[in-house]
């Protein structure tokens, strides 16, 4: 019964925090940490035996057995859950960071509203992580634009932020309208859009899809998914976004958002279309060394602290996707560690920015310089995540990035060149970043300063660990994502 009580907490938080009101601080925060809890129960329980779907729940009675979902009226599918070695991850991912944005944001904003847009959020990305057909998991895709709209638009920081809340929303909404229309050709031809079925389908019959109907289909699905990521030329909106939004929603934009689009290359693409996979692996090869290479240059020519992250990100994302289209368990593995550490590095880099803005109300880079001097804690953990974000020896990303290089070493070699130079790259600007804003003579645009206080260091500690846990001692998540990258590789 796990999955149903995850997805319903938050679900009935978000209509209670609607009908009352109050405490809305204190009644989000205490369900996101209930539901993160919960959540772990996934990995506890979690058979790495098996690459199928497990805890499995068909929307009507609970059902722990490996089985798909039944046939419903008019012979569509019932709406059902469940988890797999790769989605428990990105459940236990959601449900940790929805708690940190709720406790980095209880001191700044107080409007029900805010706290019920995360509650809400919470359940959709829960549901995209567990949904077991490709309809309702296009529905839920959908569905976190509402929320994560108003996020920005209302709670935004700068008078721009309606503005890059609708370019958030139509830049997503308009490439993933490619990706119904590939669904509902699937649901034509095969009769299902449950995921599990069209992959047995797939294994017994290899031309279930033409291969020209494929590429059409493998198109559909990726104008969606590399908006999400996003991979260039689609990643005007997130600069624009990130800068706007508030800190929570930028922690949520890095750390889950930009996941979607990557886990759906990893779940839909490569296993119903592993064809048009491979024909368009070289295409996907340009535009991730185009991301890595251009997005690290462009960071470095970058005044406003939120878009040096943001764009950072986009470099990163580009070896995600260099690692899952290498087709081989290395590179997947790594592009799923790269992931889950940007989750946490990226997410604790944007909370540093929001630690700044809130006393500084500035993300100009030019105001800061010499903060060590001053603001000692605060520059350890800034400079704790900034060597994590270069992917420095013994943090999380150190081990994914070094995975995809392998990976992409047994199979391209020029790309594993390009994406070893954005690696490169990525030192520069994150030692840049650092040295720009800790060290030198102290700033003379701020007169007082302010450490970070103990509710702050509280909301980084758990960051902290995770990053060097991840780092140092990888194999319980690669151990247990194995098994479903086997089914994954074409």
């Amino acid at each position: 019964m796990l999955i149903p009580i995850i997805l319903v907490i938050p679900l009935l938080t978000t209509f209670g925090l609607i009908v009352v009101r109050k405490h809305a601080k204190s009644i989000s925060l205490l369900s996101a940490l209930i539901t993160f809890v919960l959540s772990l129960g996934l990995w506890i329980g979690f058979d790495l035996s098996t690459p199928r779907y497990q805890f499995v729940w068909d929307g009507i009675w609970p059902s722990y057995s490996i089985a798909t979902t039944t046939s419903g009226l008019n012979g569509m599918n019932t709406l059902a859950f469940g988890v797999d070695g790769i989605s428990v991850f990105f459940v236990i991912l959601t449900t940790f960071l929805i708690c940190i944005c709720i406790l980095a944001s209880s001191n700044t904003i107080q409007d029900t509203g805010y706290y019920i847009a995360f509650t809400s959020l919470n359940f959709i990305l829960i549901a995209i992580f567990t949904a077991m057909d490709l309809f309702f998991f296009y529905v839920f895709f959908e569905a976190v634009l509402i929320p994560m709209f108003l996020i920005i638009s209302g709670w935004g920081s700068r008078v721009r932020k309606v503005r890059a809340a609708y370019q958030f929303f139509l830049y997503t909404l308009i490439g993933s309208l490619f990706m119904l229309i590939a669904v509902m050709s699937i649901y034509f031809q095969t009769g299902t859009t449950d995921i599990t079925t069209l992959i047995a389908m797939r294994a017994q019959e290899p031309s279930l899809f033409s291969f020209e109907r494929e590429r059409l289909l493998w198109l559909g699905f990726f104008a969606s998914f590399a908006v999400k990521v996003p991979m260039i030329p689609f990643h005007i909106w997130l600069p624009e976004a990130h800068v706007e939004a508030p800190t929570a929603g930028s922690v949520l934009l890095a750390g889950i958002l930009l996941k979607l689009g990557t886990y759906g290359f990893i779940r839909f693409s490569l296993p119903l279309f592993p064809a048009a996979s491979t024909y368009f692996t070289p295409f996907i090869f340009t535009l991730s060394a185009l991301a890595v290479i251009y997005t690290s240059l462009t960071t470095l020519r970058q005044i406003d602290l939120k878009k040096i992250i943001a764009y950072s990100s986009v470099a990163h994302m580009g070896l995600v996707t260099i690692g899952i289209f290498t087709n081989t368990i290395l590179g997947l593995q790594g592009a799923i560690l790269i992931m889950i550490s940007h989750g946490f590095v990226s997410s604790a880099l944007f909370l540093c920015i929001g630690v700044l803005y809130d006393r500084y109300h500035t993300r100009i880079i030019k105001y800061y310089q010499g903060l060590a001097t001053t603001m000692p804690v605060f520059a350890i953990v800034f400079l704790f995540f900034s060597l994590a974000n270069l992917a420095f020896p013994g943090t999380s990303s150190f081990a994914g990035e070094m995975l995809v290089l392998f990976g992409a070493f047994q199979v391209n070699t020029p790309i594993t060149v390009f994406a070893a130079v954005g690696m490169v790259l990525g030192a520069a600007y994150s030692v840049w970043l650092a040295n720009r804003v800790l060290f030198g003579p102290l700033t003379t645009y701020i007169s007082t300063f302010t450490d970070m206080s103990r509710r702050e260091f509280a909301v980084f500690l758990p960051l902290i660990i995770l990053t060097i846990a991840a780092g140092v001692y990888p194999t319980p998540i690669l151990d247990s994502i194995l098994m479903s990258c086997l089914i994954s590789v074409v």
